[in-house]
């Protein structure tokens, strides 16, 4: 071979070698982050969910990339937003906040995993066949938030027992979810000899409405439900029960936070660390979303917002304050 040719033709194989090996590199997987809030409010949330990935090896921007579709509070914008994340081909979608995620989600596709990290339990809305074996495109963890009800209603008269009458700020029967709840508290409130006055708000503009409601009604306290368009206007609410001078309890700990007397339920930034750990990782390295059981909750969290309680004339009981696992001062 001339030494002309072989220069050509080593400089050809030098050269289509990196294009071969590009060839054989997996490509980065995509996850889809489907959230009902905005990125702001979420920030610790999201946070928490990419620190369960790289607990299990994945850090976004190296190994793997997440597309973001947030919902603004909006319930019609679900499917639009589903649909997208589907045409996008993401490797599975996460379906955070609201049980109607998921729902979007799985009228979208029926073959992307999908991983909840949502109050509503999947098996009763038809996502999953059971628990243990999900059988389903549809895996996570439920926050089991509406069963936690009567629990809340009986923090709120420990620290408060004088209200004779509590209201239930409600979003509307239109979930069999919310009506769940609403018997939990009316059921709760039977038992401690109380009066339930379930207020509804169906819609963002109707909020401020309710809240004139039960000040009309001189209900003593309020129970805020599980509504994700609440926790979307959870700053609006812990305003207006501060106008109104009302001691509340919510249910996420977002609401104690930005001001609101006290919140009970799953520990969400842990539930969701869990989600990014336990589950999409593990999709991600070929496990099935049928096979994967969803789980609950293995720790609750109380707040209590101490300013909030002065502020309201409140002392808060000492045994209440033993069981709390943040105190915010």
């Amino acid at each position: 071979m001339k030494r002309r040719e072989f220069i050509t033709l080593l400089g050809g194989a030098a050269a289509a070698w990196p294009l071969s090996a590009r060839a054989q590199q997996p490509a980065m997987p995509v996850i889809g982050f489907f959230d009902w809030g905005s990125p702001g409010p979420s920030a610790r949330d999201v946070a928490a969910f990419r620190q369960g990935l790289a607990e299990a090896g994945y850090v976004e921007g190296q190994n793997l990339s997440i597309e973001y579709r947030w919902a603004e509070g909006e319930y019609d914008r679900l499917p639009l937003l589903a649909a997208d994340l589907v045409r996008r081909q993401v490797a599975v979608i996460v379906a955070r906040g609201s049980i109607g995620m998921a729902i979007a989600a799985a009228k979208a596709t029926s073959t992307i995993p999908i991983v909840v990290a949502a109050g509503g339990n999947p098996v009763e809305y038809g996502l999953a066949a059971s628990l243990n074996r999900p059988g389903s495109n549809v895996t996570g963890v439920t926050f089991i938030s509406t069963e936690l009800a009567g629990k809340r209603l009986d923090l709120l008269h420990e620290i408060f027992p004088q209200a004779t009458t509590v209201a239930y700020l409600s979003g509307g029967p239109w979930s069999r979810k919310f009506e769940n709840e609403a018997s939990s508290v009316v059921e709760a409130a039977s038992a401690l000899g109380r009066q339930v006055i379930v207020v509804e708000a169906r819609s963002d503009g109707e909020i401020e409405a309710a809240f004139a409601t039960l000040g009309q009604r001189q209900a003593g306290a309020l129970m805020v439900g599980v509504v994700p368009h609440f926790t979307y206007n959870s700053n609006k609410i812990v305003a207006l029960a501060a106008r109104h001078k009302i001691p509340a309890m919510y249910p996420f700990p977002v609401y104690a936070f930005g001001g609101g007397l006290m919140s009970y339920g799953a520990d969400v930034l842990g539930t969701l660390r869990q989600v990014g750990r336990d589950y999409v990782s593990k999709v991600l390295k070929g496990a099935k979303p049928a096979d994967l059981p969803i789980q609950r909750p293995n720790k609750f969290e109380l707040v209590i917002n101490l300013k909030t309680a002065k502020a309201l004339g409140l002392d808060v009981p000492s045994t209440l304050l033993a069981l709390a696992d943040k105190v915010i001062e």
